[in-house]
């Protein structure tokens, strides 16, 4: 949703929390961390270039 100012951010997420707090859902791993992470990996390389190694520091 929208909000338009700091105040109804905070009673945005507490509304969220308090209703996720009374029907929580747990987090469920549903790929293994190799899959994550070559996912992660074709999004990564094109913002990622040798001089921002560490090397490069």
């Amino acid at each position: 949703s929208v909000h338009h100012s700091v105040t109804e951010l905070n009673e945005g997420i507490t509304k969220w929390a308090k209703a996720w707090n009374e029907n929580p859902k747990p987090f469920i791993w549903t790929k293994s961390a190799d899959e994550i992470f070559a996912s992660m990996q074709k999004y990564l390389e094109p913002i990622v270039s040798p001089q921002t190694s560490e090397e490069g520091h």
